[in-house]
């Protein structure tokens, strides 16, 4: 079987289309991943050599006099991996109780019959029109006169205010309306005969929502994840107003006071990769799912 000159030229058009997307793309990729490249070399240089290589291409390549000794000395002058640790473990209890919360209470108003439930939905999204600039100062006095539950020594206390604490870190953030508006997208989309099938076979609303909605929700609990652990991961002005103990501090209060001691820029470098690295890490290892669920989930509409 012979082929046309005429689908011959469109096969070697569409060849040349597709690798100049792909050229394209390279390109856009390399460009926007040069900011992190230098900042991650740099962390690996000495200062001199960070200013002389500034101008060729030497300063995106990990040659020279390369060595720890920048992350080395970060660790004296701060507790950077106690900040880290701080960020980490709020960042993972705003995820992951904020996914059971929202994804709860997406259910309720998407798959239960109650009155004013489309009312409650449309006060939950008009929060998102809310600065948090402009409730911050009212929800420090608010979190300074609630009860406090700590453990202290051989036993639980209960004492008033919750600052300079975890809970005053997490407890804020882990409802979230754009989180909720999601689930409630996703979770219409589910057929509601699935509902029905496990009524009959005597599941409880509870269980409807653990056996059938969440199994076919994964991609929306990613998205969910994602967009909720960034911000809490970059939190800045709530612990710099609500936490002053350093041992309390996450990552980015306490890259503030890492920049007030004068240093280095291979440290600061140095440090900046610290706290970029796991995010980028999270991020590549959800990317995949991330991606479907941006077209396959509530954000379609």
């Amino acid at each position: 079987m012979t082929t046309s000159p005429r689908t011959s030229g469109l096969a070697r058009n569409r060849r040349r289309h597709k690798l100049l997307i792909y050229v394209g793309l390279i390109a856009a990729t390399l460009f926007t991943s040069l900011p992190i490249l230098f900042m991650v070399v740099s962390s690996l240089k000495p200062e001199t050599q960070i200013f002389a290589d500034l101008r060729s291409i030497r300063a995106f390549l990990p040659i020279g006099d390369v060595s720890l000794d920048n992350y080395s000395g970060v660790m004296d002058r701060v507790p950077a991996v106690r900040f880290i640790a701080n960020s980490l473990l709020v960042t993972a209890l705003i995820v992951g109780i904020g996914l059971i919360v929202n994804s709860m209470i997406g259910f309720a108003i998407s798959r239960m019959r109650w009155r004013g439930k489309g009312l409650i939905l449309s006060l939950v999204l008009a929060t998102l029109m809310v600065p948090f600039e402009a409730i911050a100062v009212p929800m420090v006095f608010w979190v300074s006169k609630l009860p406090l539950l700590s453990w202290e020594g051989d036993g639980f206390l209960l004492s008033q205010g919750m600052l300079n604490s975890y809970s005053v870190q997490v407890l804020p953030f882990i409802a979230n309306a754009l989180g909720i508006f999601l689930f409630v997208q996703q979770f219409n989309d589910i057929p509601r005969e699935l509902d029905e099938a496990a009524r009959i076979d005597g599941a409880s609303w509870f269980g409807i929502y653990r056996r059938v909605i969440v199994p076919l929700s994964g991609p929306t609990f990613a998205t969910v994840a994602i967009i909720t652990m960034l911000p809490a991961w970059n939190q800045y002005l709530w612990p710099l107003m609500v936490v002053q103990q350093e041992e309390l501090r996450p990552s980015s209060v306490g890259m503030q006071y890492f920049f007030q001691l004068n240093t280095a820029w291979g440290e600061v470098m140095a440090y900046a990769t610290m706290i970029t690295l796991p995010v980028l890490i999270v991020f590549f290892l959800f990317q995949r799912t991330f991606v479907t669920s941006i077209s396959a989930s509530g954000l379609k509409g």
